[in-house]
């Protein structure tokens, strides 16, 4: 049996569809269906049930999956293995949000430098980063919605709680107790700092924690979260901000948090893999690192 059309055929498994394994494989879709046929052909079963979106894969389908895919993992491992320009090294392509993956993924995974790995990283919103990973463009992703379908596998790495704060100057203004019994509306007059024209964190914050909509638009729009929070302690506003990435602000007086709610809101952080890669060492080795770390990022 060809094991160019194994590989297919694993590809289309996890892919879900003719369409994305053709992508993944710099393959045309046609070609990717005829390989699929032959290989139907030789087996004399069919592998696969065609549908208006994709493709389901039949029992015949799922048990050979799962007896070739471990196995041409592994032929793709010592494949890779041996394009390394030095001996035992292994390069990890990690995606994820710019603030967490400097704050926090990076400085974990430097403690595997020793061990034979290099880190390179890339930075991009969820849709961005699991495209990308499902795109074999990285190994590892982190983002903050779970994957769907079968192509992508994903564990809950943490949880962020999110602040509302706001510079020394705006804080005063409002007084202590002041947005406790005022209500969001008193928040009105004060200048909006953001990631995003949409307004993601702050419009979060509001519906979890006021159960209303945000009524300013954005002051200033910047697209990373150090920025945001540069921008507040300077007095350009209020923003919503993890509590990682301002707990030393909050310390040092440079921000001040406006309301303390009994049920903070949370985000939910996802590390996801294409399915089956983790049967590389080195991204399994990286996964397990950060799951690792992670338990002390709460």
């Amino acid at each position: 049996m060809d094991l160019a059309l194994l590989r297919t055929f694993v590809t289309v498994h996890r892919a879900g569809s003719f369409t994305r394994a053709a992508a993944l494989l710099g393959l045309s879709q046609p070609a990717v269906t005829s390989q699929i046929r032959t290989l139907e052909r030789q087996l004399g079963r069919p592998l696969f049930l065609r549908q208006a979106r994709g493709v389901t894969p039949t029992t015949i389908g799922d048990e050979l999956a799962q007896r070739a895919a471990p196995h041409l993992d592994a032929l793709v491992e010592i494949t890779e293995a041996g394009l390394s320009e030095e001996p035992g090294l292994r390069t990890l392509h990690l995606a994820g949000p710019p603030e967490f993956t400097s704050l926090r993924a990076l400085p974990a995974l430097t403690r595997l430098l020793p061990h034979g790995l290099a880190l390179r990283a890339s930075f991009g919103n969820a849709e961005e980063t699991l495209e990308g990973l499902a795109a074999g463009h990285h190994d590892l992703a982190i983002a903050t919605a779970r994957p769907r379908g079968r192509l992508l596998s994903s564990t809950p790495l943490c949880d962020e709680e999110h602040v509302l704060v706001a510079g020394v100057r705006w804080a005063a203004r409002l007084g202590p107790g002041v947005l406790r019994h005022g209500g969001p509306e008193v928040l009105e007059p004060i200048p909006v700092v953001e990631v995003h024209e949409s307004l993601p964190l702050v419009t979060r914050y509001w519906a979890s924690v006021f159960d209303a909509k945000p009524a300013a638009a954005g002051a200033v729009v910047a697209p990373d979260l150090r920025a945001v929070l540069a921008a507040v302690a300077a007095g350009a506003g209020l923003a919503v901000l993890p509590r990682y990435l301002c707990e030393t602000a909050l310390e040092e007086g440079q921000v001040v948090a406006l309301l303390d709610p009994p049920v903070p809101p949370l985000r939910t952080y996802f590390l996801a893999v294409r399915t089956g890669t983790l049967g590389l060492a080195h991204i399994a080795r990286a996964q397990e690192w950060l799951l690792r770390a992670a338990v002390d990022w709460g």
